[in-house]
């Protein structure tokens, strides 16, 4: 393994600020259910009524991720957020898919930061909920790669500089 492929060290973040991190976090699961709702029941053709079933099963999915994260959130004091990230549409339904690779992949960059953030703070638990979300999050991201005819992307660390905000 390179060394370049090794996981950067992860900045140290307060309780606080994993719960800031976690409702931004759930703020693109709240993006994700509108999305997959919305692009489920707007994709039209013969070549997309497959995917458009997944995308229905992924939105159950992301709301399962949305509970437990805002039940994590809870456990560490704070708030859930209730506001989702914005949620692009599109005529288009290649674009569609586009915009949720685009965000399954900022999803997982997130998801390994955060197991890592959680491991540093000792809530092991915590850290094993998110990788059982970022199973779910990379078996969206294959299906969508699959359904637009593309490998999957290789998802990367965000720089060191941008891990405590990330």
């Amino acid at each position: 393994m390179k060394a370049d492929a090794l996981p950067q060290e992860v900045p140290k973040i307060t309780r606080d600020e994993l719960i800031e991190l976690l409702n931004e976090d759930l703020a693109r699961e709240y993006q994700a259910i509108i999305a997959y709702v919305v692009y489920s029941q707007v994709l039209k053709g013969a070549e997309y009524m497959k995917i458009a079933d997944e995308l229905e099963k992924h939105a159950v999915e992301e709301l399962n991720h949305a509970l437990l994260i805002s039940n994590q959130i809870d456990y560490l004091g704070g708030m859930p957020a209730v506001q989702p990230k914005p949620v692009r549409t599109s005529e288009k339904a290649r674009e569609m898919l586009r915009f949720d690779l685009i965000n399954e992949g900022e999803t997982i960059r997130n998801y390994r930061l955060r197991v890592r953030q959680c491991e540093q703070l000792g809530e092991y638990a915590m850290a094993e909920h998110i990788r059982e979300i970022l199973m779910d999050e990379q078996d969206h991201q294959i299906a969508l790669a699959t359904a637009l005819g593309e490998d999957v992307l290789v998802v990367k660390d965000p720089p060191a500089s941008a891990q405590k905000k990330a």
